[in-house]
Formats: C-alpha cells, sequence, structure tokens
C-alpha cells in the first residue's frame, strides 16, 4: 500500500507534518480558538469592548495578544478612529474574510457533531474510570 500525503502526493513529498514547515506557526497563531472566535465576529468593522463583551471568558490581554497576532498575519485591519477619546476598530481584510468559508465548514461540522463526539467523551471517561490506576 502506497503512503500519501495530506493530499493525496508521495509521501516523500509531503512536508507538511516536519517540525520546519512555515504553515506550522500560522496554524498555530490563525486556528486557535480565541483567533477563530474573533474572526467569526468580524462581520463587520467593530470595536474592541464589543468584541470583549462577546467573547465570555477572554480576559483583555489575551484578546489585545490574539488580534495583534491577527493583524500581523494579516487577517485583521486595525483602524484608528478620529475620535475624542481615540477609538479603535477591527475589521477582517481580504485574506481573513477568504477564511470565513472553510471556518464556516468547520463550525457546522462541530455543531452537527457535537452530540455525538460529548457521547464518545463520556464513554471514554467511563472506560478510563474503570481502568486499573497506572495503566
Amino acid at each position: 500500500m502506497k503512503d500519501t500525503g495530506l493530499h493525496g502526493g508521495d509521501a516523500e513529498k509531503r512536508t507538511v507534518f516536519r517540525a520546519d514547515c512555515p504553515s506550522r506557526p500560522i496554524l498555530d497563531q490563525i486556528a486557535d480558538k480565541w483567533s477563530m472566535m474573533v474572526m467569526a465576529l468580524l462581520e463587520r468593522p467593530t470595536r474592541f469592548n464589543e468584541l470583549k463583551r462577546n467573547l465570555e471568558g477572554i480576559t483583555q490581554r489575551v484578546l489585545t495578544q490574539t488580534l495583534r497576532r491577527l493583524e500581523r498575519n494579516g487577517m485583521i485591519r486595525r483602524t484608528v478612529l478620529p475620535t475624542s477619546p481615540v477609538g479603535v476598530e477591527y475589521s477582517l481584510t481580504p485574506l481573513g474574510e477568504s477564511l470565513r468559508e472553510p471556518f464556516g465548514h468547520l463550525y457546522d461540522w462541530t455543531v452537527a457533531h457535537s452530540g455525538e463526539i460529548q457521547n464518545c467523551q463520556r464513554a471514554y471517561d467511563t472506560r478510563a474510570d474503570a481502568r486499573p490506576q497506572g495503566e
């Protein structure tokens, strides 16, 4: 049986899972839960405090770090508003907008399968609790 890569290529040509693959840090930075949730909220330009109000459980520090990371990766744009006091709003760039469709598929899949996944988690936890210690 021939080993194939992520998208059907030969294993010898596959670099997706190598430690030095440039996709790794990018995936780490844009595919974490907070980044994906922030991007889902940015259907229109949105201010920091509105984002924070809609992301229950996120700290100001983590939201700031997430926004900076997304801006650095070209996913969002930070716009300083000429108001008093100065305001800032965030919006998706065309690159960030291009993630909407694949993210939407992932979100839909998650919602559709969440009950099944929770059942699997409960079954696993029950089996794990029944295992002898040290196993």
